[in-house]
């Protein structure tokens, strides 16, 4: 008796536990996920999911079942609607499945999946909605399914109700607002359990209530198409749980024991996040999920009763239940059954919102709902996104999109501890997408709806999902682990900045006025008013510079090895010509190259920096045809002579263009920029490589494209012929061959037989080709980001026309506030092997590196985790690929000169040193990633220069007498000047 006692006093503590499922836990969620680390918790999860998960794929009845009207079926709301109105397309054969259960059988194969996914129709079953009008040919097509789903091994997860009420009881008896509907239901529900449940395990009661209550009977948007009554949509909510709760207790009651399934009803939900971070902006989020999700889960999960928040706004416009429906209605759920994707997502009316911001983070959602209703289990029973109607097999946002959806599941369970058990991708094939109608598509196969027998192909996010469902997830490949390894001794370190500041005027004797200090009181310096020194008539030095000074102190903290910037041609040379230069600003900037060697920094200078739509050529020169005029390539020429002589002596590195590759520029400027570059090189070349001893090149802006998918060889296609466009089209006639690539010539030629697109692209002369080949000492690259390719129409405004490609990103990538400029380390690897392969065993220079993050974040995290990344990825590059990398300079140096990306921030006149210069600076100093505990790298010191020391080193006995010489000289010096002192 006492251990009955015990065990019921257990089962009702347990009971009060589950009861007690601390409604608004939830709203924890936005404050955890604030307090990540960012961007690392943004990073991709290479992992596995659990081995017994779920993987599935579904479909609705009436969006791929077609024959509406076959084998005694009967109308449902659907068929009316679409009938209705100005509506034209119906859904009246659909991915035709009726007719093709083996077709659908085989993608399942195909797919690997688990589990299917799909929906009764109801009508099909009972023409009428209701047991006397019972339909053989009906069940009998659905028992057919199941059975040709047992033989494939396939498990069914089957819907009751998908939407499409059979249109007589909406006719006759107004269809979810008349409460008889819950014992139709009922009656229904039994024979499907009693008839099909012997091989089902997953039953969903009702699909998505909110759409079938809010668009069905509220705005009208799907069927009934009813928009008449604001109360409407609360009155149909509350029958459609209690017929939900009908249909669980009948199986609890008398099917569970026999057949052990289970039965949950599929709720489906946005997610918003807070407008601003406030407490009351959480709670209104709060607000918004319990409007949508909350009016259905929180019966069902908690109490049998509506959220509180839905009960203040509505108060007596929502309808009510008494406390013994409250008890019939909670706890009617054996899973948590979560619908996410377009058929709801920014769906939702603006009042819905509360004034917040609506996202797609799935992750965050299934936490909310692990929080909010006591870590139910969780199966995603439709995830998913969309392309449009014109994409055919090649839907690389859909495929995206599953991918960002599957990976934060992933997250959620090994990260969150979330107890979610299966994942559903949402469709199996293309269909009728509801009110959209044929306007998008959702299948991972293509249907052809203008061929007779509606031919099923597999898209490339079918293979993508049978992939992942075979290999269980992403495991982590040898490539995605960081490398730790170190750079060679004399490997390059710098940082680079678009421009210095100028300071034509030294400041260091600059001010006349005479100060007293006193020295007794506060130490201040006070000045005497009235009276001036006489002017100083000395010569200048590079010292007096305070912006140089400053400048220099800057570079040398980060303890770079090298600094590359750019000079200004039209302030060097206003007029345009060479003899007429600002002699005042080259001896800045000759100062400023000399304090750097002075410091042991290395110069990099560019000879002309392309700003974009600001000019930066010499005034005369853009009024005279800029770029295009050949005058302006031969002044170029006759500048680069100019500062070649009088800065060259401290510079090893010049850059004669940086980033002339812009597309906006146009091939006929490009031509012209080839030639002034190999002009400009040849006469370092000729005049000045034997005495100075230094190397030129020109930079070339080079972000990775990757092919959008890679299933086979004409995928790869797209990708490499944006890279021949953008990167070979400098790159070939330097490095390689001496003209323009193959593809790029052929390809503009056939998109211009006739020449109205003005893709005309140059041909070289024997003597520009000569002029031109092989001007180069290294390759120097910049790289900021990765984008995708691939030949198909997605988006127009993304689609490049003249490339024929559609531009994409990863949405899994992490995003930068700069538009189109996601954060892909792995880009830069397999940028610098590009490279190698076209060009082998170049000496590469990446000249500049960098993300933009708001100015006002001095705690860059976006930055030192791109940095730390992109440079391990640069080291994978050299230790593993062999590519002859020889220095990495890290874009920029501040945010006065180049707005975000700086190392160092400001706040009016403070210079602030940012989190992401420590790091990069730890990197430095150790020259990479050293393994843990490995011995410390030997490199032979750098020794500052020292003019005459070999004449120490060479020839000792002569230095020594030179010394005491001198030696004798000063001292002579000195006792005459004294001498002369005292006599006077």
């Amino acid at each position: 008796m006492k251990i009955t006692l015990i065990l019921l006093a257990l089962k009702i503590w347990s009971e009060l536990q589950l009861t007690a499922a601390d409604p608004g836990a939830g709203l924890r969620t936005w404050d955890r996920f604030s307090k990540l680390p960012y961007p690392g918790d943004k990073a991709f999860l290479y992992d596995t999911f659990p081995d017994n998960f779920l993987w599935a794929v579904g479909t609705a009845a009436y969006q791929v079942e077609g024959a509406w009207e076959k084998d005694g079926k009967g109308k449902s709301i659907w068929d009316t609607f679409t009938r209705g109105g100005n509506r034209i397309v119906r859904g009246d054969v659909g991915s035709d499945s009726y007719h093709n259960i083996p077709g659908d059988l085989r993608a399942l194969q195909q797919l690997g999946v688990s589990h299917y996914r799909f929906s009764l129709s109801w009508p099909r079953i009972f023409p009428n909605g209701s047991r006397s009008s019972y339909n053989e040919k009906g069940a009998d097509y659905y028992k057919t399914l199941i059975r040709g789903l047992k033989e494939i091994k396939v498990q069914p997860v089957v819907t009751l109700y998908h939407w499409d009420l059979p249109d007589n009881l909406q006719t006759r008896f107004g269809g979810w607002n008349n409460s008889i509907l819950v014992d139709l239901f009922k009656e229904y529900a039994d024979f499907c359990f009693k008839t099909f449940g012997a091989d089902v395990k997953y039953w969903i009661t009702i699909d998505n209530p909110f759409v079938v209550a809010w668009h069905g009977y509220g705005t009208g948007v799907v069927a009934p198409g009813i928009k008449n009554d604001s109360d409407l949509p609360f009155r149909v909510g509350h029958n459609l749980l209690k017929a939900h709760a009908a249909a669980w207790h009948l199986y609890d009651e008398r099917y569970r024991v026999s057949q052990g399934g289970r039965v949950s009803m599929a709720l489906a939900s946005h997610w918003i996040k807070p407008s601003r971070t406030r407490q009351e902006n959480r709670k209104a989020c709060q607000c918004s999920l319990d409007f949508v999700l909350g009016w259905f889960a929180r019966p069902l999960f908690v109490d049998g009763d509506y959220p509180p928040c839905m009960k203040r706004n509505l108060t007596h416009r929502l309808p009510s239940f008494s406390e013994t429906e409250k008890a019939y209605i909670r706890h009617t759920a054996d899973f948590f059954a979560l619908s996410h994707g377009p058929a709801l997502s920014f769906l939702i009316n603006d009042s819905l919102r509360f004034g917040q911001t609506e996202d797609l983070d799935l992750r965050m959602l299934l936490y909310w709902v692990n929080e909010e209703y006591n870590n139910p289990p969780i199966f995603v029973v439709e995830s998913g996104w969309f392309v449009s109607g014109n994409t055919k097999t090649k839907d690389a946002k859909h495929m995206y999109y599953l991918k960002r959806f599957i990976m934060e599941t992933l997250k959620s369970i090994r990260f969150d501890k979330v107890n979610v058990i299966g994942y559903t991708a949402w469709s199996l094939l293309d269909g009728f997408e509801w009110y959209r109608e044929y306007g998008i598509r959702r299948g991972l196969y293509y249907v052809d709806f203008n061929t007779p027998d509606l031919k099923r192909e597999p898209k490339t996010s079918a293979i993508f999902y049978s992939k992942l469902i075979e290999k269980n997830g992403f495991p982590q490949l040898p490539e995605n682990r960081p490398a730790q390894g170190v750079f060679p001794c004399n490997f390059a370190w710098g940082v680079a900045a678009n421009s210095i500041q100028v300071e034509t005027t030294p400041t260091q004797f600059a001010d006349p006025s005479i100060y007293i200090w006193n020295i007794s009181g506060n130490g201040e310096l006070k000045k005497l008013e009235g009276t001036q020194v006489l002017p100083l008539r000395r010569a200048r030095h590079c010292a007096d510079y305070a912006t140089i000074r400053q400048q220099v102190s800057e570079v040398r903290r980060i303890h770079v090895s090298h600094f590359h910037f750019s000079l200004n041609w039209s302030s060097i040379v206003p007029t345009g010509h060479a003899s007429e230069a600002n002699d005042t600003l080259l001896g800045y900037y000759h100062c400023f190259v000399s304090e750097l060697q002075r410091a042991n920094i290395t110069p990099v200078v560019t000879l002309w920096h392309h700003t974009g739509k600001i000019s930066s050529l010499p005034i005369p020169m853009e009024a005279n045809g800029g770029w295009q005029s050949t005058e302006t390539v031969r002044a170029f020429a006759e500048y680069a002579r100019l500062c070649f002589r009088r800065l060259g002596a401290h510079v090893k590195l010049w850059i004669t263009l940086n980033e002339p590759n812009e597309e906006g520029l146009g091939y006929e400027v490009g031509h012209q920029l080839l030639r002034a570059h190999a002009l400009a090189w040849r006469v370092y070349d000729k005049e000045f490589r034997q005495v100075q001893g230094g190397k030129v090149s020109l930079v070339l802006h080079m972000d990775w494209v990757e092919p959008a998918f890679s299933f086979n060889r004409e995928d790869v296609a797209p990708a490499n012929r944006v890279l021949d466009f953008r990167v070979g089209w400098f790159a070939e006639p330097i490095f390689g061959s001496g003209d323009y690539p193959p593809v790029m010539r052929s390809w503009l030629q056939q998109r211009n037989p006739i020449d109205l697109f003005n893709y005309h692209l140059p041909t070289f002369s024997e003597e520009d080709r000569h002029l031109i080949k092989g001007t180069y000492d290294f390759f120097a690259l910049s790289h900021f980001t990765t984008s995708m390719a691939y030949d198909e129409v997605e988006d127009k405004y993304t689609f490049k026309d003249k490339f024929e490609v559609q531009l994409i990103s990863d949405v899994t990538w992490i995003m930068s506030p700069r538009r189109n400029s996601p954060v892909v380390p792995w880009g830069l690897r397999k940028a610098l092997n590009w490279v190698n392969s076209r060009y082998k065993d170049v000496p590469i220079y990446v000249m500049g590196n960098g993300v933009q993050e708001d100015t006002a974040r001095f705690k860059d995290s976006l930055r030192v985790y791109y940095l730390y990344n992109y440079i391990n990825e640069a080291l994978k590059a050299y230790t593993l690929d062999r590519v002859n990398l020889q220095g990495y300079f890290a874009y920029a140096l501040n945010d006065q000169r180049d707005p975000g990306f700086g190392l160092y921030g400001h706040v009016q006149d403070e210079v602030i040193v940012k989190s992401s210069l420590t790091h990069y600076r730890n990197i430095i100093d150790h020259n990479g990633f050293p393994e843990h505990g490995s011995p410390p790298q030997h490199c032979p010191r750098v020794t500052q220069h020292c003019p005459g020391c070999h004449v120490l080193a060479k020839r000792p006995v002569v230095g020594f007498l030179s010394l005491v010489g001198l030696g004798i000289l000063i001292t002579l010096g000195l006792t005459i000047y004294y001498a002369t002192k005292r006599h006077k």
